[in-house]
């Protein structure tokens, strides 16, 4: 088991990777997020009832803005599915995703076995700036 020390040190090293100041606020979500050494996938929504059970006092809102800075620094990705559901990925290796349609879940799929031979050439004036592959599952 991971002690409070151990989890707080890896949330604090995490937030100076990218190069955020460690507000309690911020420790205490990097903690949930990455203090077991673990890569998770959370929603704002998810991440904020973990620290209320956690017993952290902290904002629907705060939880949000927190996310999007996590995801500015570089410390965490966005994945959005159907468009108005957010999911935040502390993995940041170029993988694809399993979103379970049933549980409203997101998990690693295996980038070893995803193949894409060509891209569409971008219009002109952009670049790809990333591809996001999300393989939708239902159980049967």
């Amino acid at each position: 088991m991971t002690t409070g020390a151990a989890t707080e040190g890896r949330g604090k090293a995490w937030l100076a990777r990218g190069g955020l100041r460690p507000t309690r606020q911020r420790v205490a979500l990097a903690q949930l997020l990455v203090g077991d050494g673990r890569d998770r996938h959370v929603t704002a929504e998810s991440l904020h009832h973990a620290a209320v059970r956690a017993g952290e006092p902290v904002s629907l809102a705060t939880v949000y803005n927190t996310l999007r800075a996590f995801c500015e620094a570089g410390l965490m990705r966005e994945i959005t599915v159907d468009g108005s559901k957010s999911y935040f990925d502390t993995n940041m290796t170029d993988h694809p995703h399993f979103f379970w349609e049933d549980e409203c879940r997101l998990t690693d799929a295996p980038a070893s076995e995803l193949e894409i031979r060509r891209l569409p050439e971008a219009p002109e004036g952009a670049e790809i700036a990333a591809v996001d592959v999300v393989i939708r599952l239902r159980k049967v």
